[in-house]
């Protein structure tokens, strides 16, 4: 029969146009029929890679006695979270405010002006587990709409308010202290035998591990010892694809092995910058392949016009892991002769009935038995199972572009391409950033998705993000048109983020545990800037910051971003390389992540006024040491050791 989903661009919502679901896409039109109808709104959210998204769509969306529950006594509608953060990001929160809990699939009972009083997260379509049977929720909801209307309206409207004042405390100075605190509260949360921070499920934590990597780079030892054991715990578990490179979205015990399958592109990309810095900061061969590994996963990502997917499904042929497991019987297939040091290696245990998670866990086992010749028997080992795994049926690909899920890409490649000297991942930022500009740049705003054609909205993570990619595409190439660019999107998300509210709810994330908040991100972009340019950037990164000064006070471990952000703004450095330079190879290939780099002939920006090429000149917070030619103190400078 089909339904309103038919004309989506998301390939969430587009496996539903076929539900006997009569379900609306988020917006005014779903708004109207409830009220006029006098119904409630069903809210449900999920996106293409969630593995309890598909059950649920199988077990309730799919079946013609849910769907006339659903029609007739709510007006469902459908988001894809990926495609509209704004509006997950607002009934999470309420979610999260209602049950204690949240998670994906979000199930949301909202009054007919969007108001949320009930929800919880995936339920099955009978009683099962200890959960609730959607049906009978259904039923209950819809009779409790009917019968006890006024406590219902009360409730949500109490909650409403609530979460208004509490997501929208007024702006103050930044908290002494805080840096301090967060590293206290990851102490005693660190998990000493295998690294990461409990309890479990366990996540990457990209933003989290990009701030421990700043502070470890400072010399702040206890970051390096929460970071460098978790680096390596989850570079050698199941959490990482062994075989073909990458993180999985999260593991669900402590010890990094089994994880839900799914692979997203944000990961990716968080995570190869933080195993490049690792790699330069503590030299290990370890984080140097794992960085390696997952940029090129980020490569079999883009789109041959320069666009990055945004996911890859956790199931196929039906079945959670099935394309990255491995039974003993395929491993001896495919490995032959070296299997039975492969089976030591991969530490092979029956985590999914007869199926095994592959881990590193036996690596120093194969280093001392093969020596020198290890790391081509890996890479031999890698490409037999790859091309085994070829064979299979692999997961769902979430084919749509996300602006700022593809600059996070942009930056991690563009970074590695500075870093490493390597033109291939430098090319490949570059025609990420091509595209992000040509296909998804209308009317002076990257706009959020785009798949074949551009959707409408613009978020501010879209401006910053991409303004952070171009600015490390400039400190990479010198090409001055991306410090344009940085300049124009970091101007456009200070715009985003002045402008009201759009929704019923507050749209703010509190936490940065996947992500940073645009907000972070545009308060780095506006320091990175201020030390180009000069003028009033610093203070508006402050305003930014103010934004979130209440709960950097409150729990600051769990803003990396802004932690991150405030460092930078308090202790980060400008390198001004006049060009030409002698030590423009050393900068370009250094690690210096509180660091912003100024490159072009002398007197071309303000940062380069007064300068003489040939010499570099490193400023604190406007206050700028004298000139120096020799690559050794630029370095003690940088990191204030002069």
């Amino acid at each position: 029969m089909g339904n309103r989903l038919k004309a989506a661009r998301s390939p969430y919502l587009l496996a539903h146009a076929e539900d006997p679901v009569d379900w609306y896409p988020f917006g005014e039109e779903a708004f109207r029929k409830a009220q006029a109808e006098d119904k409630p709104i069903f809210l449900s959210v999920g996106y293409a890679s969630c593995h309890w998204c598909h059950v649920m769509h199988r077990e309730s969306f799919q079946d013609e006695e849910v769907a006339r529950l659903l029609n007739a006594h709510f007006v469902p509608v459908k988001v894809d979270r990926e495609e509209r953060p704004d509006v997950d990001a607002a009934y999470m929160r309420a979610l999260v405010s209602l049950t204690g809990q949240g998670g994906w699939p979000m199930s949301l009972f909202l009054t007919p002006e969007g108001k949320p009083f009930f929800g919880g997260t995936y339920f099955p379509k009978e009683d099962r587990m200890g959960l609730p049977g959607f049906k009978r929720v259904l039923v209950a909801v819809a009779e409790a709409w009917a019968g006890k209307r006024e406590a219902i309206l009360e409730e949500a409207e109490r909650l409403t308010r609530a979460l208004w004042k509490s997501l929208s405390p007024p702006p103050g100075p930044l908290p002494e202290g805080a840096e301090e605190e967060a590293l206290d509260h990851l102490e005693r949360a660190f998990d000493p035998e295998w690294g990461g921070f409990l309890p479990a499920p366990k996540f990457p934590q990209g933003p989290l591990l990009l701030y421990l990597l700043a502070r470890a780079w400072e010399g702040e030892e206890r970051a390096a010892r929460l970071l460098r054991p978790t680096l390596r715990a989850m570079a050698l578990g199941g959490v990482y694809d062994q075989v073909g490179g990458g993180f999985h979205r999260y593991s669900v015990d402590r010890f990094w092995r089994l994880p839900h399958f799914e692979k997203m592109l944000y990961d990716n990309a968080l995570l190869a910058r933080v195993y490049l810095g690792a790699y330069k900061l503590f030299g290990e061969d370890l984080f140097l392949r794992v960085a390696r590994e997952t940029l090129d996963w980020l490569l079999s990502m883009q789109r041959r016009e320069g666009g990055f997917h945004t996911a890859l499904d956790a199931e196929s042929e039906g079945e959670e892991g099935r394309y990255y497991t491995w039974t003993e019987a395929e491993l001896r297939e495919a490995l032959g002769e070296d299997f039975p040091l492969a089976r030591r290696y991969f530490a092979l245990g029956e985590d999914l009935g007869e199926r095994s998670v592959l881990t590193a866990w036996g690596e120093a086992e194969a280093r001392k038995a093969l020596g020198e010749g290890f790391f081509a028997w890996r890479e031999g080992v890698r490409a037999k199972l790859q091309g085994a795994r070829r064979r299979r049926m692999p997961p769902a690909l979430d084919d749509k572009v996300l602006a700022d899920w593809s600059a996070l890409a942009v930056r991690a490649l563009a970074e590695a391409g500075r870093l490493f000297g390597e033109e291939r991942y430098l090319e490949a930022a570059k025609r990420g950033a091509r595209f992000l500009l040509a296909h998804m740049y209308r009317e002076g705003l990257l706009r959020h998705t785009w798949r074949g054609s551009l959707g409408e909205e613009a978020y501010l993570s879209d401006q910053a993000f991409a303004a952070l990619a171009f600015l490390e595409l400039y400190a990479a190439t010198g090409e001055w048109p991306y410090l344009d660019w940085a300049q124009r999107l970091a101007e456009a998300g200070w715009r985003l983020f002045r402008e009201g509210p759009s929704l019923p709810l507050p749209a703010k994330e509190v936490e940065e545990g996947a992500l940073p908040s645009g907000e972070s991100a545009l308060a780095e972009a506006l320091v990175r800037l201020g030390a180009v340019f000069g003028g009033d950037y610093r203070e508006r990164a402050e305003e930014v910051l103010a934004e979130k000064a209440r709960w950097l006070a409150r729990y600051p471990h769990a803003l990396p971003g802004a932690l991150l952000a405030k460092a930078l703004w308090e202790r980060g450095t400008e390198l001004a390389l006049p060009l030409p330079s002698p030590l423009l190879e050393a900068a370009r290939g250094a690690f210096l992540p509180l660091t912003q780099l100024v490159l072009g002939p002398a007197g071309a920006l303000p940062a380069l006024e007064g300068r003489e090429a040939g010499k570099a000149y490193v400023c604190r917070r406007g206050v700028c040491l004298l000139p120096v030619d020799r690559w050794e103190e630029v370095e003690a400078r940088v990191r204030g050791d002069d």
